[in-house]
């Protein structure tokens, strides 16, 4: 479920300093470059809201009028397809060869990056090779300003939810922080943690359950 839960700077910091038990996926990268400054989600955020991240912080309708705030421009009928579809090739280029994956769901791209490449283990600081990661991901999201985009953090079902659930979400806003300190305009951002809820393979195995452990970013076309 969404949440819209408000989280003082001084928790937010605090959150991202814990840590929680998870193990490493089975995937590794290679950057082809480091060219991000990374800074705290509690200067990035100020403040910090754990879901939308307008000033209002009041849902889908307030993304809308801030991102048209902001002059961002909606997208309409058949540019909408041409637009992912420039959007997508722009992001494989960017990220071949660093274990992130770019899958398309009709109009919606999906970026799903494996905790190894992500995140150490029992840690929701962004591993530094990540850092270049995310700088490309930015570089993409800067120049097809027209999308919104959704952080969602995951987990396998080892640990159990009081444990998964403020993993999941440190992990989101870690993203999170991490794309806004590159110019991604906030307003565009929804964070969110799923625990376990959401699992793409069966957490009956150890290589089901690394696939689970994930953080997704969901790239939307703002159609208004």
């Amino acid at each position: 479920m969404r949440m819209n839960l408000i989280v003082s700077g001084l928790g937010v910091a605090a959150m991202l300093g814990a840590t929680a038990c998870t193990t490493t996926d089975p995937y590794s990268s290679a950057p082809r470059r480091n060219n991000t400054a990374t800074g705290a989600i509690a200067g990035a955020l100020g403040g910090a809201v754990l879901g939308y991240l307008t000033n209002t912080s009041d849902g889908e309708q307030g993304r809308r009028n801030a991102l048209i705030g902001a002059g961002i421009g909606a997208l309409g009928g058949a540019a909408v397809g041409s637009y992912m579809d420039n959007q997508q090739r722009a992001l494989e280029a960017e990220l071949s060869g660093t274990g992130v994956g770019v899958a398309r769901q009709g109009d919606n791209l999906i970026l799903r990056m494996p905790s190894d490449v992500t995140f150490a283990v029992n840690q929701s600081n962004i591993e530094p090779r990540f850092e270049a990661v995310l700088a490309d991901v930015a570089a993409v999201l800067r120049e097809y300003d027209r999308s919104v985009v959704d952080i969602k953090g995951h987990t396998d079902s080892s640990g159990g939810d009081a444990i998964n659930q403020p993993l999941s979400e440190r992990r989101a806003l870690s993203v999170a922080d991490a794309l806004i300190s590159q110019g991604v305009l906030r307003e565009r951002l929804f964070v969110e943690g799923l625990s376990s809820r959401a699992p793409v393979a069966t957490n009956a195995t150890a290589e089901g359950r690394a696939q689970n452990r994930r953080v997704e970013i969901l790239i939307r076309p703002f159609t208004g």
